[in-house]
C-alpha cells in the first residue's frame, strides 16, 4: 500500500481495511493475528457507526436508509475507545477478549498515527484490565516418559501413523516449537549432523533449535519407514496436491502435509489420558519443555530464544511454574511446611 493509499483511508472502515492488509502482507503477522485483529477492529467500527447513527437520530438528521454514516478516523478519542471497550465488559466479555481488544485497537491506532492517517495516537493511554493469571499445565517428568515409552513400543512396528505420532510429540517436547511450526517444517529443516531443526516461527523470524537423540530415533524411523508409505497414499490419491507436499517433514494419513488440528488430535488423545486438569493441545509439550528446562538449570534468557519469545516477560511465565511446582514439593515433602 502506497503512502497515497494510507492518508487517502479518512473513514474508519477504509482505514482497517488498509491496516490489515499491510498486517497480512507487509508485516507478516499470522493468519490467527489478523484474525484476531479483524474481529475486534470490525467490532469497533460497528460501535463507533451505532453511535453516529443514535446522535443523528437525536440530532434529527435525516441519514438516507442505503448510505449510513461512515465515521472518520478522527473520531477515534480516547474516550471512545474507553467506552467501546467498557460497552464490552457490560456484555459480559471476559476480560482477557477485553485485554485482546485493547492491543488490537492500540496496534492499529499505532499504525494510523506513523502513517499520517491520525494526527495522534489515543491509543498510547489506553488501558485494559489485566486477564486472570492462569499458570500453563506442564506435566512431570515421569508422565513424559511414560508416554514417550508407550510412543516407542507402538512404533515398533511398521505402521505409518504411530511412527509419525512417536516422531511428532518427540520433537514437540525436545524442541519446544509451536505447533504451527512444527507441521511447517520441511525435510530439509532437518540437520540431522547437527541435531537441529529451522523453524520459522512469528512474524517470519528464523531461528535454529536443538533437540535430542531420542527425537532423533524417532525421526530417522519416520523418515525410513513411515513417511515413504504416507507419501506414496498421497501420490495415488491427489498427484497434484501430493507434488505440493513433497517437502513436508510430516504427513497426514492421505499423504498431504499434516495440518494443526491433525497434530491437535493427536496430542490431546495423549494428554486426556493423563492425570490433571487443564489444556490438551501440543502447547502444553511447549509449557513442559520450558519448564523441564529450567528446573535442571538452563539460563532464561537461553530459554527465551530456543521458544522464540520477543520479550524475556513471556518466557519468565515459566520461572512462576517452576517456583510453584517448588513449593508444592516443600508442602508435600517438608515436616514443618
Amino acid at each position: 500500500m502506497t503512502d497515497d493509499g494510507r492518508r487517502g483511508a479518512r473513514t474508519l472502515p477504509d482505514a482497517v481495511t488498509v491496516f490489515l492488509e499491510e498486517a497480512r502482507h507487509a508485516r507478516g503477522l499470522s493468519e490467527q493475528t489478523v484474525r484476531a485483529y479483524r474481529t475486534d477492529l470490525e467490532d469497533l467500527v460497528a460501535f463507533v457507526t451505532g453511535r453516529a447513527r443514535a446522535a443523528a437520530s437525536v440530532d434529527d438528521v435525516e441519514q438516507p436508509d442505503d448510505a449510513p454514516p461512515m465515521p472518520a478516523v478522527d473520531v477515534l478519542t480516547l474516550d471512545v475507545l474507553r467506552d467501546w471497550l467498557w460497552a464490552g465488559s457490560q456484555r459480559g466479555l471476559a476480560r482477557s477478549t477485553i485485554a485482546r481488544r485493547s492491543a488490537s485497537v492500540r496496534a492499529f491506532t499505532r499504525w494510523a498515527s506513523e502513517n499520517g492517517v491520525l494526527a495522534l495516537d489515543p491509543g498510547v493511554r489506553l488501558r485494559a484490565p489485566k486477564g486472570a493469571a492462569h499458570l500453563p499445565r506442564v506435566v512431570a517428568q515421569d508422565q513424559v516418559r511414560t508416554m514417550l515409552d508407550t510412543l516407542a513400543d507402538r512404533a515398533a512396528g511398521d505402521d505409518p501413523g504411530a511412527l509419525r505420532d512417536r516422531a511428532l510429540v518427540e520433537l514437540l517436547y525436545a524442541a519446544g516449537v509451536r505447533v504451527s511450526e512444527l507441521v511447517g517444517l520441511d525435510v530439509t529443516d532437518v540437520d540431522r549432523t547437527r541435531l537441529t531443526i529451522r523453524v520459522l516461527g512469528k512474524g517470519g523470524k528464523e531461528r535454529v533449535v536443538p533437540f535430542g537423540v531420542p527425537a532423533m530415533d524417532a525421526l530417522q524411523a519416520w523418515l525410513d519407514r513411515g513417511r515413504p508409505v504416507l507419501a506414496a497414499v498421497g501420490a495415488v490419491a491427489a498427484p497434484p496436491a501430493a507434488s505440493r507436499t513433497d517437502a513436508a517433514l510430516f504427513l497426514g494419513d492421505r499423504g498431504r502435509r499434516l495440518g494443526t488440528r491433525g497434530a491437535y488430535r493427536t496430542v490431546a488423545r495423549l494428554l486426556q489420558a493423563l492425570p490433571g486438569d487443564g489444556p490438551s493441545g501440543p502447547h502444553t509439550f511447549r509449557h513442559t519443555a520450558a519448564t523441564h528446562l529450567l528446573d535442571g538449570g538452563a539460563d532464561l534468557r537461553a530459554v527465551q530464544e530456543l521458544l522464540g519469545h520477543a520479550s524475556l516477560g513471556t518466557t519468565q511465565i515459566y520461572t512462576h511454574v517452576s517456583s510453584a511446582r517448588l513449593r508444592e514439593v516443600y508442602r508435600t515433602a517438608h515436616p514443618r511446611a
